[in-house]
């Protein structure tokens, strides 16, 4: 990867909707190499998405999102790669990690209501043979995502106080 690549990267992961002119200007660079960059970045499968960030809470939404913790048993000679696309297949399922520690993976469920991630943890996913446990964690507020803080932050208004 190119020096070029990574800056090009940094300024579309800050803003996506910046446009290879903009970025060739904040580079200093060719308009160009900085469309052939990028071009380069997805057909490689380094941009898989450009994608917007939204505070759902904003909303008059429903949705609930769950983190779930899963320990598995991997598979002979796949490990955890065929249980992790098993899990990722179902349209509920928003990402899947593979983590070290006290579980192999962490599922990302979004639905409806709790009712609706309930039935899938206990329908769908506890049910597969490799998954040994599942615990649930539903999330009650984004503060932050993606490194974009969702509420403005309000300064300290008290009077300063010395002795």
């Amino acid at each position: 990867m190119t020096e070029l690549q990574l800056k090009v990267l940094e300024l579309l992961k800050e803003d996506a909707r910046r446009d290879a002119e903009l970025i060739a200007t904040m580079l200093a660079v060719p308009t160009e190499e900085v469309k052939q960059a990028i071009a380069e970045l997805e057909n490689d499968h380094i941009i898989v998405k450009y994608a917007t960030v939204v505070n759902w809470s904003k909303i008059d939404d429903q949705k609930v999102t769950a983190l779930i913790e899963v320990q598995i048993t991997p598979e002979r000679g796949r490990g955890f790669e065929g249980i992790a696309e098993r899990i990722y297949l179902y349209p509920e399922v928003k990402s899947v990690y593979l983590m070290s520690g006290a579980y192999d993976l962490l599922v990302e469920v979004e639905g409806k209501n709790l009712k609706e991630v309930a039935s899938f943890v206990s329908n769908k996913l506890s049910p597969i043979d490799a998954v040994l446990s599942t615990k649930t964690f539903f999330i009650l507020k984004k503060y932050k995502q993606d490194g974009i803080i969702f509420e403005e932050h309000e300064g300290d208004h008290r009077l300063m106080v010395s002795p």
